[in-house]
């Protein structure tokens, strides 16, 4: 995906340009998209086992969960659900900045255009022929947007991006608060005037993606299409100014280690009450079932800061790395150097698991205690073969495919024998 590349600026000629030598890479960022990347399959783990109606008017699952499922669900809201794209999304504006340079850099300005514009071609094909939560579109025009600001200041990043940001994460907060605290007579209500998903039309859905293509390719696409037109144009004002705050602590220290101690110690304090917090009564919701008592809602409200809980995860590898414990995160590092190669070869992990027709044609079949089986078989499997391919190599297959279509020419893939 996004993956950290810069060319110096003394380098007026778009020729002269290309992808950064892995001894210049940044530490951090490589560590930080590998902690990203990993993370955000097990969120989208469901959405490539269970129909889409059941993810997004919180339908009841094709299959009867366990208890074992209700943990492995808490689990993915609470620790995962919201924290990882998030992550990944900071981390995409600054390779705006690292890739395109300055706002009027002549030569770098126009190999970021072509860089996003190849990476919407990527994301085109990924959605509508193979898995509809496909997220690279949606980059690719937000990063056509945060083109603009890439050569704000530090300061007005954070003002802007942060501020942005925690105004929706409040705005969210108690929405979820409210929602969850209405008098029942209220409550039932609005649930009757919202389109319930008919158990029959679920199972028929998974019915048509265990049937096989092209049956199970038309319906992926139709999900695609809505969420692209109903969905991913909402997210815009969320994305961009994640982008926004990621440049701005880059740009300002933050993600090198180099911000100011208290810096971390605050965000280290207020990300783990409100972790804590979510995990507390997100259990007590679970536990109640639908006889939760009137704190229910407060769960989903703590969910709502999920940004807190990214910079939380965030701020803890970046100190091990402040501290002397780099050794401890070397093994994210691959996996981040390789994130697109990674992302989408879960995807095709995944599809070929629950709805390919060379497949066990899983769909519908798992849960959440299930697929978390599936998404730690995943992880291990990353883990080892991408510091195995970047022994030989320099980038990833995706990586390198990417990069050469972005500047035009085949760029050196083998590691040079000095290297």
């Amino acid at each position: 995906m996004a993956a950290v590349e810069f060319a110096p600026a003394a380098r007026a000629a778009d020729a002269t340009l290309g992808p950064v030598r892995p001894k210049d890479r940044i530490h951090n960022l490589d560590m930080l998209r590998g902690w990203a990347i990993l993370g955000i399959l097990a969120v989208n783990a469901a959405s490539f086992g269970w129909p889409a109606e059941v993810l997004m008017s919180e339908a009841a699952p094709p299959i009867e969960l366990t208890q074992a499922d209700q943990i492995g669900r808490w689990v993915t809201d609470v620790f995962f659900a919201d924290k990882f794209r998030t992550l990944f999304t900071m981390l995409f504006g600054v390779s705006i900045f690292l890739v395109g340079g300055e706002k009027h850099d002549d030569a770098r300005g126009p190999v970021l255009t072509r860089r996003l514009l190849w990476l919407g071609v990527f994301g085109l094909l990924h959605g509508a022929l193979l898995w509809y939560g496909d997220i690279l579109l949606h980059y690719a025009y937000c990063g056509l947007i945060m083109m603009m600001f890439r050569s704000w200041a530090a300061r007005r990043l954070l003002w802007v991006g942060g501020g942005l940001t925690l105004l929706w994460g409040l705005v969210a907060t108690l929405g979820y608060w409210g929602m969850g605290n209405l008098p029942p007579d209220v409550a039932a209500r609005m649930a009757e005037g919202q389109p319930a998903s008919d158990p029959a039309a679920i199972a028929a859905t998974v019915e048509l993606y265990r049937s096989g293509w092209p049956a199970g390719l038309i319906e992926n696409l139709k999900d695609w299409a809505m969420l692209q037109l109903v969905a991913s144009p909402f997210l815009i004002p969320v994305s961009v100014p994640l982008m926004m705050l990621g440049l701005g602590l880059f740009k300002s220290g933050y993600l090198s280690g180099r911000a100011p101690l208290w810096s971390y110690l605050l965000v280290l304090l207020l990300g783990a009450a409100n972790l804590a917090a979510f995990a507390v009564w997100g259990w007590q919701d679970m536990m109640a079932g639908e006889d939760a008592d009137p704190t229910r809602g407060l769960a989903a409200a703590a969910g709502g800061m999920a940004p807190l809980i990214t910079l939380f995860y965030a701020s803890v590898l970046i100190l091990l790395v402040r501290f002397g414990l780099k050794p401890l995160t070397l093994w994210l590092v691959p996996v981040g150097r390789m994130a697109f190669t990674n992302y989408l070869t879960q995807t095709l992990i995944m599809v070929t698991l629950y709805y390919a027709p060379w497949g066990p044609m899983w769909f519908g079949a798992h849960g959440p205690a299930e697929m978390w089986m599936v998404v730690a078989a995943v992880w291990a499997a990353q883990l080892i073969w991408s510091p195995l391919w970047l022994s030989a190599f320099q980038m990833g297959p995706i990586e390198w495919v990417w990069r050469c279509l972005t500047y035009g020419r085949l760029v050196a893939i083998r590691k040079p024998a000095t290297a």
